[in-house]
């Protein structure tokens, strides 16, 4: 299952303000406005690879290169059927020894999950980083596309309703917060979505990147 700070935050408690405007929810007092573009984030411990030689050793002498993921961008097209997603990202790497020209070849992933933990769609990709002889860094660039049918990361119209719905000091459920409501509360996350990015780790390097 795939965790990120994106769907920590998504299921914080919402509080709901008077002086909110219509459509927009307030978590903590700061406003945001809910879109059907998913929120694009790097899962913890996937955003870095770090390859050893000899590959089998986890020595800190046997290190070889390290890479991570960084700057990540996105663009977001929410206008049709399909909500269309496009994500470019660096890929920024440092090898132990500067000799010799040399190519290394990474394998990331794009990932769309539902409701935090769903994984509805992958797409794999590779990126080349070469290595001019006497240099210890390197770096590229990657893409990623995500789609998302509109009506999946629309919330039905009852449940914005009643998650929008302005309340006045003085009524019943004043302070009660919408999504103590289990009903509500699930159909939020059924509407939310992620794309994560990441390196598409082996067993053994996830591990290690877990534990380090």
């Amino acid at each position: 299952m795939f965790k990120s700070k994106a769907a920590i935050v998504a299921l914080l408690p919402l509080i709901l303000l008077g002086c909110s405007r219509q459509g927009e929810i307030t978590n903590l007092g700061i406003i945001t406005t809910r879109t059907a573009c998913p929120t694009v984030a790097i899962p913890a411990a996937l955003g870095d690879v770090t390859l050893f030689n000899p590959a089998n050793s986890r020595d800190a002498n046997a290190i070889d290169v390290v890479a991570n993921i960084t700057n990540v961008r996105s663009t977001c097209d929410d206008s049709g059927e399909y909500v269309v997603t496009n994500a470019t990202f660096d890929v920024q790497a440092q090898r132990r020894h500067p000799r010799g020209d040399r190519e290394v070849v990474l394998e990331y992933f794009g990932t769309v999950v539902q409701g935090g933990s769903n994984v509805v769609s992958k797409r794999l990709g590779r990126v080349g980083l070469r290595f001019a002889d006497g240099e210890i860094r390197a770096s590229t660039s990657g893409a990623t596309t995500a789609q998302v049918l509109r009506s999946a990361a629309t919330l039905p119209e009852d449940v914005r309703k009643r998650i929008t719905r302005q309340r006045k000091p003085g009524d019943a459920d004043a302070a009660i917060d919408p999504l103590s409501d289990p009903t509500v509360r699930a159909a939020v996350q059924r509407a939310s979505f992620e794309l994560l990015v990441g390196f598409q780790l082996t067993a053994e390097q996830l591990a290690y990147n877990a534990t380090r």
